[in-house]
């Protein structure tokens, strides 16, 4: 077992957020005053039933297929916690969210890589899961929408990786985060074959990151494995936010609509700032909450320096997913910070050029 953390949330807990914050990928928080909840509806010592409940009607799978979780980074962690033991093989995602990785190094697995490239625009192919994939293979763990590009991937290429992974006596486990930014048109891979384990949340999509709703959908014999994991580590619910929680699920398509109106609002911000900008390399999906641009020329680590000190604003490098040269940059901030971020940014390309 390796006992260090993830280096990309030590990383972003122990910096000051700059003025420009283009960092983060959550979209601004939603609220709570907006739910129209008075005190005397939230009620101490919710049965975990309630909640477990209303995600399973969400998601349209059995109650007993559901895990409660304190957020998506805990639903992972319980999710390989039953499906990883130590020396296991795990096929991940590269690029990858780090964290993701940290988990499975904790859980003693032997982990191999496989490529989702830039010059194909970060799509999934299966012929390339199926060159990397073994006998061995335990767990392969990709994230749809892709953390960090939002990319998103199709339900053939899905079924064909839960196929090539059916094949080997492997389960996938799809980190469903970022696809809660389709609102309405989402649709978990759950449906798509046992052999899937989905982990998703309402902390990126929705503004609801305090609430901390979280979860895991497995064949019941797997979630009822979770569940004794988490009770272990977690075992009751938080009070208000499991209450809070239940009643935003029913308000999902208002909170979403809110959400989804700034994120376009940025994203046609994004698209005519890149347009104008040769020195920055981007796949530009439809959906998501950040895109993952590649430095033509500058040299990544003191562009990244002279961006938050001479401009104060803040990016994620692309060495927290395994690609030095590329930066995540998110698209949630007010319309005004974003815009001011990304001239600062374009101030800092101008001078690194």
């Amino acid at each position: 077992m390796d006992n260090r953390g993830s280096e990309y949330l030590e990383w972003f807990k122990s910096r000051e957020p700059s003025r420009f914050n283009l960092a983060s990928s959550g979209v601004q928080p939603y609220p709570l005053a907006d739910l129209g909840v008075s005190l005397d509806r939230i009620e101490q010592n919710m049965p975990e039933d309630s909640l477990q409940e209303a995600i399973a009607a969400r998601s349209k799978v059995p109650p007993a297929c559901v895990v409660v979780a304190s957020g998506t980074s805990m639903a992972n962690y319980l999710a390989m916690g039953v499906l990883v033991e130590p020396g296991d093989e795990i096929l991940i995602e590269h690029p990858a969210y780090e964290p993701l990785v940290a988990v499975a190094r904790r859980y003693g697995a032997r982990i191999k890589r496989f490529q989702r490239r830039s010059d194909d625009g970060f799509r999934i192919r299966p012929e390339e899961v199926e060159r990397s994939v073994t006998k061995q293979t335990k767990l392969i763990v990709i994230t749809n929408l892709h953390n960090p590009t939002s990319v998103l991937t199709d339900e053939a290429t899905l079924r064909a990786v839960g196929e090539i992974a059916k094949d080997v006596g492997a389960y996938v486990l799809a980190d469903e985060v970022y696809l809660e930014c389709l609102y309405e048109n989402a649709c978990t891979v759950f449906h798509v074959g046992e052999q899937f384990v989905v982990t998703s949340s309402l902390t990126k999509a929705y503004g609801l990151s305090g609430l901390r709703c979280g979860w895991v959908l497995a064949e019941a014999e797997l979630a009822k494995r979770m569940r004794w994991l988490k009770d272990l580590l977690d075992p009751a619910l938080a009070t208000p936010a499991a209450p809070l929680s239940v009643i935003a699920l029913g308000q999902l398509d208002r909170i979403g609509s809110r959400a989804k109106s700034r994120l376009d609002t940025n994203r046609a911000v994004l698209h005519s700032f890149l347009d104008s900008r040769p020195d920055l390399e981007a796949v530009r999906p439809q959906f998501g909450t950040s895109v993952f641009p590649r430095l033509q020329h500058a040299d990544s680590e003191r562009f990244f320096t002279l961006l938050r000190d001479r401009y104060e604003t803040d990016v994620v490098p692309g060495q927290f997913f395994g690609a030095p040269g590329h930066f995540r940059l998110g698209i949630v901030a007010d319309p005004e910070t974003f815009a001011g971020g990304l001239d600062r940014l374009g101030a800092a390309l101008d001078r690194a050029r």
